[in-house]
């Protein structure tokens, strides 16, 4: 046979999937991709955004089960309320790219978390369970000619995992050490990376600076730029003022990262971190003839009180509430880093051979730096002067 088998189909189906659910799932990830490929213009002598072809929202509107017009003239024209008043507004190009953007991001999420909800159904065994093997994958640090929002909450995750490592390998494991009453002396190896992980998270770091000025209507980038300088530079060694460099996009501040310094630019970082959900496209999904789509959407509610036709307002749906892109990153990575704590972990370190992804090349010097910043060469140090082969008491009786 010349067919090709599709092992993730084959993989949903066998977790318990119905035929419904898994074209539900292939029809959202094509929308999202066709949401990509809408484009708007400006209209003549005026900022307000109007679609330039439709043929691209027609696709991703067919594959949801919804009007197609209805949601451009959502993406346009938002319905917000006012006071008591519901008025349209309208939107700029940028807008409405950042809302599009919004909405692709939230519908891959909840997608991903309702088959995640699903799998571990088809999975329960419904008894007890006292351990558990986990993966823990992750972007790896990003250093780009351009980095903006994304690459400061990945590299800021790198930084509080590689602090885990850290603290793993070279504080836990000394300490383990004066517990069993071996004659040794602290080594400092130099690896500690709280400060930077300080002047991204703590009250008044760049985060919560970022927080407080989404708060503020009038708040824009150069405010945000100037409280960060007010409040960092020249006080922090690891935040500094970038050195202009020609060919290169402009930076606003510089953080000293463990992998690197990499340059930051703050445009738009305050639109980025609000990442408001656009309430009228929300209303249309969830009236979607696709049901998964509409199902995802069940429980959304504004930000606002929804009022009913008596003019009574109903109580706020769970999750309803405003929360920063930026708040919600340190929420999720502080369950993560309390989980990671409860276990005993296992690294593995996975390296760049060269920066062109030229296949037998090794650039000796890139090598090198990764191993030195992601703390491998002082792992083996510590294994070298240590006793990193341990078993226990009476696993060594019985031997």
């Amino acid at each position: 046979s010349t067919c090709v088998p599709l092992y993730g189909q084959s993989a949903i189906d066998i977790l318990g999937f119905t035929n419904d659910e898994k074209l539900s799932i292939y029809k959202l990830t094509g929308s999202i991709m066709h949401y990509g490929n809408m484009k708007f213009k400006q209209k003549q002598r005026e900022e307000q955004a109007e679609p330039d072809g439709v043929e691209d929202a027609d696709k991703a509107c067919y594959l949801m089960g919804i009007n197609s017009a209805d949601l451009l003239k959502a993406l346009c024209y938002p319905r917000v309320k006012v006071g008591n008043e519901v008025v349209t507004k309208g939107q700029t190009v940028q807008q409405v790219y950042n809302n599009i953007g919004a909405l692709a991001k939230t519908i891959f999420e909840k997608l991903f978390l309702w088959m995640v909800i699903r799998i571990n159904q088809s999975l329960d065994t419904k008894k007890a369970r006292q351990h558990f093997i986990g993966v823990l994958d992750i972007a790896g640090f990003e250093i780009f000619d351009y980095n903006t929002f994304e690459q400061l909450c990945i590299n800021f995750t790198n930084e509080r995992l590689q602090q885990f490592f850290n603290h793993h390998m070279f504080v836990q494991e000394q300490e383990e050490y004066k517990k069993e009453g071996i004659d040794w002396v602290f080594i400092d190896f130099g690896m500690d990376l709280q400060a930077c992980i300080d002047l991204i998270e703590k009250p008044m770091g760049i985060m919560s600076i970022l927080e407080e000025q989404c708060m503020f209507p009038k708040s824009n980038d150069s405010t945000f730029k100037e409280k960060l300088y007010d409040q960092h530079l020249g006080k922090s060694s690891f935040f500094q003022k970038p050195k202009p460099s020609k060919g290169k996009h402009e930076a606003h501040f510089t953080l000293g990262h463990y992998a690197g310094n990499v340059d930051y630019n703050i445009s738009g970082w305050l639109e980025k971190n609000k990442d408001p959900l656009n309430d009228s496209v929300v209303q249309i999904y969830q009236k979607a003839s696709l049901k998964v789509l509409g199902a995802l959407f069940a429980n959304f509610a504004s930000a606002d009180a929804v009022t009913d036709a008596g003019g009574a307002k109903k109580a706020k749906k769970k999750g309803s509430s405003f929360q920063t892109v930026s708040a919600l990153h340190r929420e999720n990575l502080n369950k993560l880093m309390t989980n990671l704590k409860t276990t005993h972990p296992h690294f593995v370190r996975c390296l760049i051979p060269n920066e062109t992804k030229t296949p037998g090349v090794m650039d000796n010097n890139l090598v090198m730096h990764q191993l030195r910043c992601n703390g491998v060469l002082e792992g083996i140090r510590i294994c070298r002067k240590g006793f990193p082969n341990r078993i226990l008491y009476g696993d060594f009786k019985q031997r």
